[in-house]
């Protein structure tokens, strides 16, 4: 796509004036700092309490990085270490199809500082990943998911959320708010509700979600096998959220 070319040609010589979601205001440099700022902390600079009301791109608070562990850059499920290669025409898109299914919100405008910033990003994470050796690149995921021959169990996987998973994420499936304002954004992300994935995204498939839960979930200790993850996920996914309009 001849606009992707023109973009990451652009990137680090483009500046916009703007209000930073921070309260600092000053220049916006569409680069890769930036690029990663959007993806950690989405909320905040495009989510519906951002203080310029023409950058609410999104309608929940939830971060890109909420998915995509580690602004992208953690290896495995979900990693956007290897987004820009394997979608080198089309990344402008598939980034604002994930604002539109995934954040219920709008698409970026195509040649804007914040679509420039994130594949600025994207492209730092093909280049930081190109530079390092073979063993950092591995993932440290558990054995690829693989569904399991029956139907899924909802009520099983309600047992086992509030086991594994309601310690993060609430009982609720609410989340854990960063702070008493919901602007700031969550220590880990709502699973069902008003900040939710909506009914279009691809997590709302459950082995989608089952695939991601089992590689990553609980965080930072990942033990589920594939039959829990198949039924927590079914759990998540026969909750209300929001819909795709």
């Amino acid at each position: 796509m001849k606009t992707v070319v023109a973009l990451c040609a652009a990137i680090g010589v483009i500046t916009v004036a703007a209000t930073m979601a921070t309260g600092h205001r000053g220049p916006i440099v569409a680069d890769s700092e930036y690029g990663e700022r959007l993806v950690t902390d989405t909320q905040q600079y495009l989510g519906p309490d951002a203080p310029d009301p023409r950058m609410r791109f999104t309608a929940t608070r939830r971060a890109c990085a909420s998915c995509h562990i580690g602004a992208g850059r953690e290896q495995g499920e979900l990693s956007l270490v290897g987004a820009i290669g394997s979608h080198p025409n089309d990344i402008v898109d598939r980034i604002n199809g994930c604002m539109i299914r995934n954040m219920d919100g709008r698409p970026l405008p195509p040649d804007g500082p914040e679509m420039m910033a994130i594949v600025s990003w994207l492209r730092f994470l093909a280049d930081e990943d190109a530079a390092t050796g073979a063993g950092q690149r591995q993932a440290h995921d558990p054995p690829v998911f693989r569904t399991p021959d029956r139907v899924a169990n909802p009520e099983a996987g309600e047992r086992l959320f509030v086991k594994r998973c309601a310690d993060c994420h609430g009982k609720d499936g609410a989340g854990l708010p960063a702070s008493r304002s919901l602007a700031q954004g969550y220590l880990f992300p709502p699973l069902w509700g008003r900040d939710s994935f909506t009914d279009g995204s691809e997590m709302h498939r459950v082995p989608v979600a089952a695939r991601f839960i089992k590689a990553k979930m609980p965080l930072g200790r990942p033990d589920l096998d594939d039959e829990q993850a198949f039924d927590i996920a079914a759990f998540i996914n026969s909750k209300p959220r929001p819909h795709l309009q």
